[in-house]
């Protein structure tokens, strides 16, 4: 039996014939494309304009500074935040303080208001596996600067809120895994034209070392078109997965309110027993299963629940399964009788 891949980007003919068109008008470096990318996306996520960069350690590095941030001073990052995060923090001189999270994924308000408090003057606030806060407010009153990681909740939406509406500045991967995909790279952007034009500068400033290829951008702007069926189809199969999973004693991680309707980037479950025995029962099906946090910060910190009690559970006992688009309906079938004997 061959294994079910764990992710697989949602390349289709008008992916490859966009790409092929960037070589064939001998324009792959940065350029118009790169430019139309980064306005698409800014409009998706409400914002005014930014910077496609080509790669992720180069947006936040750029979102950190482009608030002014000196070195020294204190970032807060929830214990779910990506490992990726310390490696921008470090390069710039700047601390992290380490917060544990709430009932839905995302810093602690309390915790995050006694780190400003402390003197943090930023937050670098991550959304982990799709999901989404439910209220912006709350995270409006830190009263220092937001940075807002919609890597893995690009397109996500709860009530009237969606992914982007909360950040200073948002950035966003677009790796393979991603709901949009660019072969690598990330953006930059912002609402405020004060943070915009410390964006443009800084960008600028390395160019065409450091600025997302034409080649990379004509990928992202075909998937940005065609965001809302690729959208509905990870939602189809979401929905899918879940029913079974409520058939079995898994628990999801995800906000079950009725409110939210999830970017279907991962499916993530806590599960009852050992890991490895259930990462070893999927495999027996053909399912290659993930721990969801095993980049992240928090992963070296899974038994101390005396500091992060909230989040340990997840960090030691979450999966994530495969879902994306292309998962074919007898794969589909497959892992649905996983989830609903998973224990």
């Amino acid at each position: 039996m061959a294994a079910i891949r764990f992710t697989k980007p949602t390349l289709t003919r008008k992916d490859m014939d966009a790409v092929l068109q960037t070589m064939v008008d001998e324009k792959i470096g940065p350029g118009d494309r790169r430019r139309e990318f980064i306005k698409l996306f800014s409009s998706y996520v409400s914002a005014r304009d930014g910077a496609a960069m080509r790669t992720f350690v180069d947006a936040i590095e750029i979102a950190l500074r482009s608030i002014g941030l000196a070195e020294g001073e204190s970032v807060v990052v929830s214990i779910y935040s990506p490992d990726v995060y310390e490696t921008a923090l470090k390069a710039l001189g700047l601390k992290e303080i380490i917060v544990d999270v709430d009932k839905l994924g995302f810093p602690d308000p309390e915790a995050v208001k006694n780190a400003v408090d402390a003197g943090a003057k930023a937050v670098l606030f991550f959304e982990p596996l799709g999901q989404l806060y439910d209220d912006v407010e709350r995270y409006r009153e830190f009263g220092v600067p937001v940075i807002e990681d919609v890597t893995e909740s690009f397109g996500s939406v709860f009530g009237e809120t969606k992914a982007g509406m909360l950040g200073d500045v948002v950035v966003c991967a677009f790796e393979e895994e991603g709901v949009v995909s660019t072969a690598g790279g990330a953006a930059v952007v912002s609402g405020k034209e004060e943070i915009v034009e410390n964006i443009r500068k800084l960008s600028e400033r390395t160019g065409r070392y450091t600025e997302l290829a034409d080649l990379n951008a004509a990928l992202g702007i075909v998937q940005l078109n065609k965001l809302e069926a690729t959208l509905a189809r990870r939602n189809e199969i979401f929905r899918a997965f879940l029913q079974s999973l409520n058939q079995g004693e898994g628990k999801m991680f995800l906000s079950g309110n009725i409110d939210f309707r999830t970017n279907g980037y991962a499916f993530p479950v806590i599960v009852n027993s050992r890991t490895q025995e259930a990462v070893e029962f999927a495999r027996k099906y053909g399912v290659t299963v993930r721990k969801s946090f095993s980049g992240a910060i928090g992963a070296r910190y899974q038994d101390r629940i005396d500091r992060y009690p909230n989040a340990v559970a997840a960090l030691s006992r979450c999966l994530s399964f495969p879902i994306y688009p292309f998962l074919k309906s007898v794969d589909v079938d497959t892992i649905q009788k996983v989830l609903r004997h998973i224990g």
